[in-house]
């Protein structure tokens, strides 16, 4: 498994409580394009419109070699999922508080899949309580692997 990309400022922002892999429809530059990993999730999300999913603001940019039929680097892009799945993530997303976001892109067996999670958004003391307890974390592997060592 390839990893294109990811989206960190997700897992900051937003606490993940669910994820699913989905597969993107792409053009051929777009493929030729992740494949040298120019891909940008920042501020990107995904919604749900008629029974199908769909991605916005994901950034695939133009593909080097490509000719006057490069795609369009913003363009919406449809997730294939299937429709209970689909169905399903409707109904969690229509309670209060949460959203779907695309958290990486990566390759498997040759085909592009985006890992989508269903977040609800933190509040700023709860950001700060994941950083203290991250870092509370680090200066104890520190003091164990100082003490082994």
């Amino acid at each position: 498994m390839k990893i294109v990309c990811q989206n960190k400022k997700a897992f900051h922002d937003y606490s993940i409580e669910e994820t699913m892999e989905a597969g993107i429809q792409l053009l051929g530059t777009e493929v030729k394009s992740l494949r040298d990993g120019k891909a940008n999730l920042k501020d990107s999300y995904v919604l749900v419109k008629d029974s199908e999913a769909f991605l916005f603001n994901c950034h695939i940019s133009p593909y080097s070699h490509g000719n006057i039929m490069n795609h369009d680097p913003l363009r919406t892009r449809k997730l294939l999922l299937h429709r209970k799945e689909i169905e399903r993530l409707r109904g969690k997303i229509q309670q209060k508080g949460y959203t779907l976001l695309p958290l990486k892109i990566y390759f498997k067996a040759s085909h592009a899949k985006v890992e989508i999670g269903l977040a609800r958004g933190k509040k700023l003391y709860e950001k700060r309580e994941t950083i203290k307890e991250r870092e509370a974390k680090r200066t104890i592997e520190r003091a164990m692997k100082s003490r082994n060592a």
